[in-house]
């Protein structure tokens, strides 16, 4: 086991690899800030540091607790080929989508990846596209299953692609700039190591979070009267 610097340190090397490459699945997932569109345009996010905190935050509280260990099921129930299972830890990610711009979002991301896996021709794809339609989370999942990458560097890379989605997107509306941005995903980047041994280490009857901050962002941009993203 390595030590936490060594481990966030490697990490880096592997972001800042990916980040050279520029790639990303294309599910659309730059259309949506998950309430912070409507976080700045209230004043609740207006500096680097507002944005840090709140990132911060969600990372500990709720990406952490809710999402990654979901995540680790699904890609254990894909490994058995149990879409039964499945479908129920996606109901349970649904459950736990505080608001029904949330759920709507995993849902149209989750159409969107399992075209994408279909188009991978990855096997048993087709069988499982129901299923695998209902949440982005269970396509990411079942396509690392598929590509027998371990349950834990599949947990690293969605927490990764979640952090540096909302930066980005947060770098056109606070508006920040690019070195800012990047100073942020250096700085956040090296707690996901640990926040995904925590999510690893997590009991079903642990897995959830409150997040009032994002519930009332999230209702709010519903129906906010102007704005640039989806969520």
């Amino acid at each position: 086991m390595l030590d936490d610097g060594r481990e966030a340190g490697i990490f880096l090397e592997r972001c800042d690899a990916l980040h050279e490459g520029d790639l990303s699945l294309p599910v659309g997932a730059f259309t949506y800030s998950q309430g912070i569109e409507w976080a700045v345009e209230v004043g609740w996010i207006s500096t680097a540091a507002d944005l840090e905190a709140w990132l911060t935050d969600q990372l500990q509280h709720a990406v952490a607790r809710v999402d990654l260990p979901l995540l680790a099921r699904m890609h254990a129930a894909a490994s058995v080929n149990d879409p039964k299972a499945m479908d129920g830890w996606i109901d349970w990610l649904h459950a736990c989508r505080e608001t029904s711009e949330l759920s709507l979002e995993e849902a149209n991301r989750g159409r969107a990846l399992a075209d994408l896996v279909l188009a991978w021709e990855l096997p048993g794809a087709s069988e499982w596209r129901p299923v695998l339609t209902r949440s982005q989370a269970a396509g990411f999942a079942f396509a690392a299953a598929a590509w027998a990458i371990l349950t834990s560097e599949t947990l690293l890379a969605y927490a990764w692609g979640w952090l540096e989605n909302l930066v980005l997107a947060a770098v056109k509306i606070v508006p920040l700039g690019q070195t800012q941005g990047q100073q942020i995903l250096q700085r956040l980047v090296t707690r996901i190591p640990g926040l995904v041994q925590l999510a690893l280490a997590t009991d079903d009857d642990a897995i959830g979070a409150s997040s009032p901050a994002l519930a009332i962002a999230s209702s709010a941009h519903e129906t906010q009267y102007t704005r640039l993203f989806r969520s």
